[in-house]
């Protein structure tokens, strides 16, 4: 895994978005010189053409990325969905070229240009992806693990490890039995240690190149600290369970984190230069978002209006930074006595409260939008933990801990959490949620929230998460 701004990326999926970004530039530099050269046009002044090849090539990443191209499956591969999702991308990217030439004509160099340019791009990123395949057996992409420890996170981790659908590949070399701790894995993979065997003389018998600390009692010599120590300066990697899951699974888990690791850990970036950046991404995406969304808007207030007369918006107390209240607002998408039983419900998939407009509109995220005034006003920012009502809060935080680490920042229209769960509707949901919240309250960064954005709108389109 590559750490990019203190998030974990796929060192597979970003190699391969590199090489087609080159590979799409020289296609459109290719197809440029072809049909200028054979046409006996003169080329235009190479700044221009780079300009263009540059535009075309992350416009057509940005597409693929939304469709769902870069997140690597192994259990799929890249063949089952190649051509379901290529050339859908590929007209995606054409109407936002349309819309970049449009708005910046010298960028632009001819339909037939681009025709070529296109029909090559997809002929290469076909070859790419089947090179990509032909590699994935790759050992050098097969890391092996030693987990120090043989109980329930230890089991956990070694679950992770195997059933990842990253091109990543893990082989777990076995489990190295620590004190006061009762076995839950196979006692089969419990490494058998020889008297006077060090953990390094482990990690090189069974080719280790990584050791995680899955032990949860530390006291009383059960870590071995200088067997550890000795191990990185060995070039074994050493990492403790909570970093093996952040990595993994985009996920903080809070049944195995020790508070020492949130104060001495990397992350909570909450500089002023975090701040101004973030504040400035959030008017510069809203005021965009408000202005392209702004006739659907327009016609959604009307059908909502139509359908039962009653109030287009909906306003409901939710909590936001430090803890301050506000009123968060909505195009209702339910009935007008949606909460006429008196206390505050889970919303549900299939909610029966949801009326026929409101079913629509939530299928689409229209609903949200009225939200982006709520970021205006600076009591939200685009991407973050999603606000939750009063009443759940003092729940979640008298059950969960750590759940007040959520509102150490602004709420967000959308975040990492709503793109990689689903509804929540129970305290275990809350807890799923909670993990993803943690992860992009101790990573959010401007990377991460262009990460949140594109695979907001796969949602949008395709459906799933949030």
């Amino acid at each position: 895994m590559l750490k990019i701004s203190n998030h974990y990326v796929s060192k597979v999926a970003a190699s391969l978005l590199l090489i087609e970004i080159m590979m799409l530039v020289a296609a459109f530099h290719a197809g440029a010189a072809i049909l200028l050269l054979h046409d006996g046009v003169g080329a235009p002044p190479l700044h221009n053409l780079m300009a263009s090849a540059l535009t075309f090539a992350l416009a057509i990443v940005f597409s693929m990325s939304t469709f769902g191209m870069y997140h690597l499956d192994a259990m799929q591969g890249f063949r089952p969905r190649l051509f379901l999702q290529l050339l859908p991308a590929f007209a995606m990217a054409v109407g936002l070229l349309a819309l970049v030439f449009y708005v910046a004509p010298s960028l632009y160099v001819g339909r037939s240009v681009l025709l070529l340019v296109l029909a090559i791009s997809l002929a290469g990123v076909v070859l790419v992806r089947a090179m990509f395949v032909s590699g994935s057996q790759s050992k050098m992409l097969t890391s092996r693990l030693i987990f120090l420890g043989h109980g329930a996170v230890a089991k956990e981790c070694g679950d992770l490890a195997a059933n990842t659908g990253s091109y990543q590949k893990y082989q777990v070399a076995g489990y190295v039995a620590t004190p006061h701790e009762a076995c839950c894995v196979n006692t089969g993979a419990v490494l058998d240690m020889d008297l006077g065997d060090s953990l390094v003389d482990i990690a090189r018998r069974y080719k280790a190149r990584e050791i995680v600390v899955t032990v949860q009692e530390r006291r009383g010599g059960a870590l071995p600290i200088k067997d550890l120590l000795e191990c990185k300066l060995h070039g074994v990697r050493v990492i403790d369970a909570t970093t093996f899951f952040e990595r993994e699974s985009g996920q903080i888990r809070v049944d195995s984190l020790q508070p020492s690791w949130l104060v001495f850990g990397g992350g909570f970036d909450q500089s002023p230069v975090r701040i101004v950046m973030k504040r400035v991404f959030d008017l510069v995406v809203s005021a965009v978002i408000l202005a392209l969304a702004l006739p659907v808007m327009l016609l959604t207030a009307a059908a909502i209006r139509l359908e039962d007369g009653g109030p287009v918006f909906y306003q409901q107390e939710r909590v936001g930074k430090d803890g301050r209240r506000f009123f968060i607002l909505k195009f209702r998408s339910m009935g007008i006595d949606a909460e006429k039983a008196g206390s505050p419900q889970w919303a549900m998939v299939s909610d029966p409260r949801v009326t026929r407009i409101g079913n629509i509109i939530r299928k689409c995220r229209i609903d949200e939008l009225p939200q982006l005034l709520n970021v205006f006003k600076g009591e939200m920012s685009f991407v973050g933990p999603r606000p939750e009502r009063p009443y759940f809060v003092d729940q979640l935080n008298a059950q969960l801990r750590f759940y007040q680490l959520r509102h150490s920042i602004k709420p967000g229209i959308t975040g990492w959490a709503q793109v990689r769960y689903g509804y929540g509707a129970s305290v275990s949901d809350a807890i799923q949620k909670l993990q993803y919240d943690l992860y992009y309250v101790k990573n959010n960064s401007l990377f991460l929230d262009v990460l949140v954005m594109i695979d907001t709108l796969k949602v949008v389109l395709f459906g799933g998460g949030r």
